[in-house]
């Protein structure tokens, strides 16, 4: 445990003069974390299309499970009723991810037409 406390306290030691000469703005903090000067607006539009994309992604993964399941049922009635179950839940869903998508564009486009900014 010594030994370990030591070996922190020297590599803290060593690290000092870095940490002492880092100049921190609030600039900087929000270069490094990847805000930028974004607009909110552009910036809530980009998070909600990651979000879909991944859920869109998602879906389709789904989808090939189903059609991997089916495939290897080998006859077994059951897993193609639970394949086509998959199958079918995933679909739905999609509908649901591009109906959002849709609905979150025509919104910022409503917006961006109302207060007439450029997004």
């Amino acid at each position: 445990m010594k030994k370990l406390l030591a070996g922190v306290s020297a590599i803290s030691l060593l690290l000092l003069p870095t940490v002492a000469s880092a100049a921190v703005t609030i600039e900087n903090i929000g270069g490094s974390l990847g805000l930028g000067n974004a607009d909110l607006r552009q910036t809530v539009m980009n998070i909600i299309t990651y979000v879909l994309g991944l859920l869109g992604l998602i879906a389709v993964v789904m989808i090939l499970y189903g059609g991997f399941i089916w495939m290897t049922a080998g006859g077994n009635e059951d897993k193609v009723d639970t394949a086509k179950q998959i199958i079918s839940s995933a679909a739905i869903g999609l509908v649901i991810i591009l109906i959002s998508w849709a609905i979150v564009t025509f919104v910022v486009g409503t917006a961006r037409n109302v207060t007439g900014s450029t997004l």
